[in-house]
């Protein structure tokens, strides 16, 4: 049975729907917890609609992941738009990002124990979370053929802050500041070595 919502709605809007449902169900129940079944009955749809859409709970997990990465990373570009310092423009995007996610119940569910390691994987194999890593280095003014790494390297320091958070919010800025920026806007291995 498919529900009313479904009939007559392009197809991006009703993958946008399901992707709502799932959100409040990862809230209500963490990202684990929840399979296809209850995500098509909270849906109001069939479990074949729901495939239609969404060919594995990983599939719908990734596009949930996917869109809300690109909302933040939009959010973030904003923020630091005005920054023109490299290290400033990284620690900022790094804090607005932490604090965007834990604000959000939809997203700090990804973070809760028993969950975040399947963030992390997500986080560390996600193609359009590389993305926005690489284009937040890029408005940073870090480029060049490290740049892949240096962004995937962003991410996993953003994961590890929302897994394991600092003592509050100064810590975190500290260890930003001090541990992450330097190296990751720093010189490049090549040059380190022509020293």
């Amino acid at each position: 049975m498919t529900g009313d919502w479904m009939r007559d709605e392009r197809p991006r809007v009703a993958a946008e729907r399901i992707l709502d449902v799932a959100a409040q169900l990862y809230v209500e129940n963490g990202i684990n917890a929840v399979g296809m079944a209850e995500v098509a009955r909270a849906a109001g749809c069939s479990r074949a609609t729901l495939y239609r859409y969404f060919d594995s709970r990983q599939a719908l997990q990734l596009a949930f992941v996917h869109r809300e990465a690109r909302r933040i990373g939009a959010l973030i570009a904003q923020d630091v738009s005005g920054t023109a310092d490299p290290q400033n423009v990284i620690v900022e995007a790094m804090l607005t990002a932490i604090r965007l996610v834990r604000r959000d119940p939809t997203l700090a569910a990804w973070f809760q124990l028993g969950d975040s390691g399947l963030a992390a994987q997500i986080a560390h194999s996600s193609e359009v979370i590389e993305s926005l890593g690489a284009a937040f280095l890029g408005q940073a003014g870090v480029g060049g053929e490290e740049t892949s790494r240096r962004a995937r390297w962003l991410v996993r320091a953003i994961v590890s802050l929302l897994t394991v958070p600092g003592v509050d919010d100064d810590d975190e800025r500290a260890m930003i500041e001090q541990f992450v920026a330097p190296v990751i806007t720093g010189p490049r291995e090549r040059d380190v070595r022509s020293i």
